[in-house]
């Protein structure tokens, strides 16, 4: 559903390989979440090497909103309206849109998606908010101040792309709360956790206490709807091809044999079952 795959020459859109997706997950009782409406990477390149004056660009990024999400229309429960705004620092990315449409451009995004589907859910998401820090303080502001405006922001998606060599992010429900207690659903949306190679067991331990901390800082934060590991075997994951010597990130391995990290998650769901088994 990235805009250079799903209009790859301007006006010609190729909607099939995401509507192959989305018709599987109905035949099996499945919930989609669209990924994603405004980013700063992945774009076509007619768009990329266009001179677009503003209300040239304004123009088309509200038509391409309006009918991806209105060709999903009932079909999306949620979709990530808006992708890696910020810089670690916590200003504005310095992206073709902040720099043609200004800082605006983040309430229209979300005001053109819920007109196009007023029942899907729209989500705000980036990575590295797993934790209280300059970045996830700079999106609290933003987002408190886009509710207040009553621009449609329903929730905040927190990506969760860790590595075994930093600290897992312990502050993590302190964090989700934060965006709870503004009234929003949260969401661990791109979940992986990646490993200098070779993986010796001591980083698989690592690594599947860092994805113990995720699921947690979810069960515990009562709005937080949902948790995507992004890519769920070693054997197809994007981690090799972007950070050089790393890998091993997923909870299966290149065998879907089951890893560490899955037995914690799975012990974590169990025990979050059983918890509100009892509450009822």
């Amino acid at each position: 559903m990235k805009w250079e795959a799903v209009e790859p020459q301007r006006g010609t859109y190729n909607w099939a390989p995401a509507d192959e997706l989305v018709d599987f997950a109905k035949e099996n009782g499945q919930l989609v979440r669209g990924h994603t409406l405004v980013w700063h990477s992945q774009l076509p390149a007619w768009l990329n090497n266009g001179d677009f004056t503003a209300d040239e660009l304004r123009e088309i990024l509200h038509k391409y909103i309006t009918d991806q999400v209105t060709h999903f229309k009932g079909r999306i429960w949620q979709w990530d309206v808006v992708n890696e705004a910020f810089n670690d620092d916590g200003t504005l990315r310095d992206s073709i849109w902040l720099q043609k449409l200004g800082p605006g451009y983040i309430a229209d995004a979300f005001r053109w998606a819920h007109r196009a589907d007023p029942e899907a859910k729209l989500f705000i998401n980036d990575y590295n908010i797993e934790g209280v820090n300059a970045k996830s303080t700079a999106l609290y502001n933003l987002v408190a101040q886009l509710r207040k405006e009553h621009v449609p922001v329903h929730g905040v998606g927190i990506q969760g792309h860790l590595d075994v060599r930093y600290s897992a992010p312990h502050d993590i429900a302190t964090d989700m709360k934060r965006f709870d207690d503004l009234g929003l659903e949260t969401a661990i949306t791109e979940a992986d956790v990646r490993i200098p190679m070779p993986a010796d067991n001591t980083e698989l331990e690592a690594q599947a206490e860092a994805y113990d901390v995720l699921l947690r800082g979810c069960l515990l934060t009562e709005h937080c709807t949902d948790f995507t590991v992004w890519g769920f075997t070693d054997k197809y994951s994007w981690v090799p091809g972007v950070f050089t010597g790393e890998g091993a990130a997923n909870i299966l391995d290149e065998n879907y044999k089951a890893k560490a990290a899955y037995n914690a998650m799975s012990q974590d769901l169990t025990l979050a079952a059983g918890r509100d088994r009892k509450r009822t």
